[in-house]
């Protein structure tokens, strides 16, 4: 399979291949006010089904929704996200927080389980993912730059966390698993004063914990994607010396907050947004085929 390009834009695109057979795409609506959700059964024909979650119906978010990733869990779905909190006792300009919504049917309509978000780490949070394994959960999250400086520039870093089993709040304390380290991640840095690690998504491969990640000012062109791999959910996690993966290349650029999933041929998929000179400013969708090579190293296919 060649890389698909969506007719529609599809900010921070994430894939449920639900129980049902069919394909789910959820995403960050370009204004923030919600989740579009489609449906597809082969990745080239979709079915818009409206919001999935919007903000005017939320109970804990004001705006900024954006980065939905929606689970299948004992027959109903949980929908992970980030949005602006409603609470900002500080007047903090970035006051983001992930919480979860849950709906019968995976095209929603989703209701917030809780009026408040699912943890307050006291510091602004984004991109949400779930990784589950022998009945155990585990959230990743960014923490925004907003605010952390570390040398001179404010970082973005990623952090996972066990969740409770009910989804009401965490185990534990987070852990710091990625930060920006590697020079292709600064390549934004001079212009934004800020670098990001962001956007992960965990996969296992073999006995192996997979985290790809993106990196580099979500808005420019040099947006890409890395991943790093490690023997425990929780890490520690090391940053494969050949990264970017996934980057500008041809009339494409700013390529990145993926997920990864199997197509209908049974082959690992690559789902991320990117831009084109074409279609301007919005973030457009993007699906390419991915693999592993015999000596474990993930491959881009464009």
């Amino acid at each position: 399979m060649t890389t698909l390009r969506f007719s529609f834009p599809a900010a921070d695109p994430f894939i449920l291949r639900a129980s049902n057979g069919l394909y789910y795409l959820y995403c960050t609506h370009e204004d923030g006010s919600g989740f579009p959700v489609r449906s597809s059964h082969d990745l080239v024909t979709w079915t818009d089904h409206g919001l999935a979650l919007s903000a005017s119906h939320a109970r804990w978010g004001t705006g900024c929704f954006w980065a939905p990733e929606c689970y299948e869990i004992g027959g109903r779905y949980y929908l992970f996200y980030s949005a602006d909190w409603a609470y900002n006792p500080t007047g903090a300009l970035e006051n983001f927080r992930i919480g979860v919504a849950v709906a019968d049917t995976p095209t929603g309509p989703f209701e917030d389980m809780a009026d408040r978000p699912l943890f307050d780490p006291g510091y602004p949070v984004i991109d949400a993912n779930v990784y589950e394994e022998d009945g155990r959960f585990y959230l990743y999250y960014s923490r925004c730059c907003y605010e952390h400086r570390v040398n001179g520039l404010e970082e973005s870093w990623i952090y996972g966390v066990e969740l409770l089993p009910d989804f009401t709040g965490i185990l534990g304390e987070p852990v710091l698993l990625l930060r920006p380290e590697q020079a292709w991640e600064g390549r934004s840095a001079a212009a934004t004063g800020r670098r990001w690690n962001e956007g992960s998504f965990l996969m296992k491969h073999g006995k192996t914990y997979v985290m790809t990640y993106s990196a580099n000012f979500f808005g420019g062109p040099d947006y890409a994607v890395g991943y790093a791999v490690a023997e425990h959910p929780l890490g520690p996690y090391a940053k494969a010396a050949e990264n970017p993966i996934l980057e500008r290349g041809g009339d494409v650029t700013g390529t990145g907050h993926s997920c990864m999933f199997d197509g209908p041929d049974g082959g690992l998929m690559i789902a991320y947004h990117g831009r084109t000179e074409q279609t301007g400013q919005a973030r457009m969708g993007f699906l390419s085929p991915a693999a592993f090579t015999p000596e474990g190293k993930l491959v881009i296919y464009r």
